[in-house]
């Protein structure tokens, strides 16, 4: 018996990247997931691709909207009873200029990636068994300053503080809390920023290892953080960026 078979992991942004790599992962050590996104199409999508029957649930919803976060969790709560593990990965990006940040633009990626991942781990928590581990994932950005991404590094900074103040929260209750980032990792998300190959190059370049992630370089840390193997770790940062971070490129 692996560490999860029969445990139920909640993976928002799981229609794609590292949400769905996640998934795969999950599902490939015994788990049932329940995948939660905004897009219904992409979810039935990566539900096919998953090829895991009754252990996948999809769920669309926003969450930034905690009513639609309850929907999730009446819907788990009728298909699995229970969660042991949440990976709270939804976020959107914003490359612009300070001068030319909207209000709109301020409060979407600011719902999304920050009151998304605290209503996610607040609607869950009374579907939570003891022994529980949640993990967020934050940003790299939250380390190396860039011009054009000021309210997304925030809003990730913002995420990444959540583990050391849940962590004391919630350890009467047996749950651990600690957070991924990653570094340049090749997602959709990336290559709406990174679109052609020059551009992916320069990225490359600023990565100790010479080369750009992919999502199942975080979805092994994720695993490794959702299970018993780390069952004395909690209220940490995990940094999975192939050194770009820490280190200067030879």
């Amino acid at each position: 018996m692996t560490d999860f078979e029969n445990k139920t992991v909640l993976v928002t942004g799981g229609g794609s990247g590292i949400g769905l790599a996640t998934a795969r992962r999950l599902l490939e050590e015994g788990a049932n997931v329940v995948l939660v996104g905004r897009d219904p199409e992409r979810l039935a999508t990566a539900a096919k691709d998953l090829d895991a029957g009754e252990r996948v649930l999809t769920v669309a919803a926003d969450v930034a909207r905690p009513g639609d976060l309850d929907t999730v969790v009446d819907q788990v709560r009728e298909r699995f009873g229970s969660l042991h593990g949440v990976f709270a990965n939804a976020g959107i990006g914003l490359n612009a200029r300070t001068a030319d940040v909207t209000e709109a633009d301020f409060d979407q990626v600011v719902g999304t990636n920050f009151k998304g991942s605290f209503f996610t781990v607040q609607k869950a928590l009374p579907l939570l068994e003891e022994g529980s581990s949640i993990v967020l994932n934050a940003s790299w950005l939250v380390h190396r300053g860039m011009g054009a991404g000021s309210v997304y590094a925030a809003s990730k900074a913002a995420v990444l503080n959540l583990p050391r103040t849940l962590a004391p929260d919630l350890a009467e209750f047996g749950i651990r809390v600690n957070a991924v980032t990653p570094g340049h990792i090749r997602t959709e998300m990336f290559d709406m920023v990174a679109p052609v190959e020059p551009v992916r190059e320069f990225f490359r370049g600023q990565v100790a290892l010479g080369t750009l992630g992919t999502p199942k370089d975080i979805a092994e840390t994720v695993l490794f953080l959702l299970s018993p193997k780390a069952a004395y770790i909690t209220g940490q940062e995990f940094v999975v960026d192939g050194g770009l971070t820490g280190s200067v490129p030879a």
